[in-house]
């Protein structure tokens, strides 16, 4: 059996095994999941719009807490200082919440502008704390011709970049101009039903993940270069 003395490059006061089943002890959180729900485009009749805002209907008949951000008005990465109050109102949410849905419209085979802005105007870290990092993310696409996955996988990328847990599940929905009514309500279909699934994967991992964020995300690096930097700062202080 390997112990800690077989290994050398292993600084044992920050090296931890993860521990066993008293993690999931503790009582669970009793509010509704919080879900941010972003859509890229600013067409009238936006159809990531559409599909964000019956992925949330679905959020709430399941539970959830969900909100939309209307990205209209949302400056281009640092072409304001991140006091603009789009800014701060994108910034409170993602602080808000304990999960996400990116959608995005595929533009040119990539996600579309007004989607990065989004993500860019979100940090890793603001102070001390990390507005995505542990939370989960749900991906989706729309399509104005045949079935794609370019958006979806580009979002994949920034979720993990983010630090996100990004679910298994996404959805795809081609030719999207044609799954919803004149009351832009989308019809029954197997893309509807993807979208359901979508949603329910997606809160079913915010319950599992969302009183254990902390933990999930305490990482044996980080631990060693905190504890790098007190010993730096402690030192600069005696001299």
């Amino acid at each position: 059996m390997t112990t800690i003395d077989d290994l050398p490059n292993i600084d044992p006061e920050h090296f931890k095994a993860p521990s066993g089943w008293a993690l999931f002890d503790s009582t669970p959180s009793a509010h509704r999941p919080r879900i941010l729900l972003l859509y890229g485009s600013l067409r009238e009749r936006s159809f990531s719009r559409l599909v964000v805002e019956e992925a949330a209907r679905l959020l709430e008949a399941m539970g959830a807490e969900p909100r939309i951000f209307n990205p209209r008005g949302l400056p281009l990465a640092d072409a304001e200082e991140d006091s603009h109050p789009k800014v701060q109102e994108l910034r409170q949410l993602a602080e808000w919440s304990e999960g996400m849905v990116w959608c995005s419209p595929e533009r040119h085979g990539a996600m579309t502008g007004i989607m990065k802005t989004q993500i860019d105007w979100i940090p890793l870290s603001i102070g001390g704390m990390r507005p995505t990092q542990g939370k989960t993310l749900a991906v989706m696409q729309v399509c104005g011709g045949s079935q794609s996955f370019n958006a979806v996988n580009q979002l994949r990328v920034l979720g993990r970049w983010m630090r996100m847990i990004t679910i298994p599940n996404q959805s795809s929905v081609p030719k999207a101009f044609t799954e919803f009514d004149d009351n832009d309500r989308m019809l029954p279909s197997p893309f509807y039903n993807r979208i359901v699934d979508v949603m329910e994967e997606l809160v079913k991992f915010t319950l599992l993940t969302r009183d254990r964020s902390d933990y999930l995300t305490d990482r044996y690096s980080e631990r060693v270069e905190s504890a790098d930097e007190v010993s730096k700062r402690v030192n600069q202080r005696s001299m």
